[in-house]
């Protein structure tokens, strides 16, 4: 029998809660222990209150994913919600291992800088999905609407062309980001083993100084593409008021760069001299810098659960396995899909030999659909193509579609088109065979 939401649900908060009490209980005397036991310096009583916060921020984080998975009714949407949900715990466990073994904090941060990343794109996702599910042909709306200009500092350069020239550009700007800081992070590993990295040090000399200015180049630029994709579509994004879910993906991602770039800079002038227990008063620093993200995680875990709540998906007829959710969490082929895709522009673009994206031939579209394509479906195509939900699977935002469910002409914006076009043409024919093919599959 397989394991529904009439039993599973109503024992796994209980049972969260009673490993999160069994946790502290086991946790706390262990610190209590490990600080009696040696000599209590400004290092260990730092990493013993760090520690505390990182005990409170963790079950918030946890229970907003859980609640996530066991309302897990709109795929599409929640699962990059709960990816960047998991931000919040990953910046908080890394900081606090690298606070208590300062040696191996480059390896460990690793973790945390490419998540960075991956949290932007994932934003950038729920965005566009969310969008999908209410304007499946999203090109043409940005085309019937006025040209934007750049905002600063960038007001000075050439608009893009609104429709797929905005959306693709924006797209690729917040992508960038994603490929850009793995690998200076890897660059960074590499200088670290060869000795000439020299984290927190401003010096000519030094990787860690161009990489710096690599990293802040490719993230302010990842950031100003979705301010830019929030300005330009505003008003159909007000529905799941994204100002708040920005600012906490953007403070988080920020606050925890510039306050290290910040925290490098009193070092370099000599205001933070004192090593306490460290060898180096550059792992000072980065020991400043893992404690206060422990401090501020805890506020982030508190914004996260009121800016990304699970109640808008909570549905009555909700159905499932356990386990459905969960496996779906860790499914990763939608960004195998979007980084061929980024792949395959780009390398048209170089070409001379641009994608045609007004009509996209590929007429899948579910949750995997790729990050580079999904704003170009039709409407039609969109309707057609999402596979048949079972009884309180939410498809769409807000909508069930049933395997009875049949397309129909009204879904078409039919004021964006032009009688005469041969556009409207070719769109009316396309849907009329859309159609007769969908009533001959009911009349089967």
């Amino acid at each position: 029998m397989p394991c529904t939401c009439r039993n599973w649900r109503r024992w796994i908060r209980p049972l969260v809660v009673f490993l999160y009490i069994v946790g502290l209980i086991v946790g706390v005397p262990i610190c209590i222990w490990k600080l009696q036991k040696m000599e209590v310096g400004v290092h260990t009583k730092a990493w013993f209150i760090a520690g505390i916060f990182v005990l409170m921020t963790i079950p918030i984080s946890l229970w907003g994913i859980l609640q996530h998975l066991v309302h897990y009714t709109q795929p599409e949407l929640q699962k990059p919600i709960i990816r960047i949900l998991w931000m919040v715990p990953i910046y908080s466990v890394d900081s606090w291992i690298a606070l208590k073994y300062p040696d191996i904090a480059i390896y460990v941060d690793t973790c945390r800088e490419c998540y960075e990343a991956y949290v932007i794109y994932n934003f950038m996702i729920f965005l566009l999905n969310y969008l999908t599910n209410r304007c499946p042909n999203l090109a043409l709306v940005l085309e019937a609407k006025d040209q934007r200009r750049h905002l600063p500092p960038l007001c000075c350069c050439p608009p893009w062309a609104m429709g797929d020239v905005l959306l693709f550009r924006c797209k690729l700007g917040v992508l960038q980001y994603t490929v850009v800081r793995p690998v200076t992070t890897v660059i960074a590993l590499i200088c670290q083993l060869t000795g000439v990295y020299g984290e927190g040090d401003f010096s000519v000399k030094n990787a860690w100084t161009y990489l710096v200015i690599i990293n802040n180049v490719s993230q302010l630029f990842a950031m100003y593409c979705l301010v830019l994709f929030y300005k330009v579509l505003k008003e159909e994004l007000n529905p799941i008021q994204p100002v708040g879910k920005f600012l906490c993906v953007k403070m988080v991602v920020f606050v925890s760069f510039w306050q290290a770039v910040f925290i490098a800079i009193l070092v370099k002038a000599g205001v933070i001299s004192n090593t306490w227990e460290w060898k180096r008063v550059q792992d000072v620093a980065t020991g400043l810098q893992d404690f206060i993200i422990c401090v501020e995680m805890f506020l982030a875990a508190v914004a996260h659960h009121y800016s990304f709540t699970y109640k808008p998906y909570v549905q009555e007829a909700e159905e499932g396995s356990c386990f459905d959710s969960f496996l779906a969490m860790w499914d990763i082929s939608d960004i195998r899909a979007d980084i061929s895709e980024q792949v395959q522009n780009v390398g048209r673009t170089v070409l001379g030999r641009p994608k045609k994206m007004f009509f996209n031939e590929d007429l899948e579209h579910n949750e995997h659909t790729s990050l580079l394509s999904s704003s170009t479906q039709d409407p039609i195509s969109a309707a057609s193509s999402i596979p048949p939900s079972p009884s309180g699977h939410y498809q769409g935002f807000g909508q069930t579609v049933t395997p009875q469910t049949t397309p129909t002409a009204a879904t078409i914006p039919e004021e964006l088109y032009s009688a005469d076009s041969p556009e409207a043409d070719l769109h009316v024919a396309d849907h009329s065979n859309v159609l007769d093919d969908s009533c001959n599959h009911l009349d089967s």
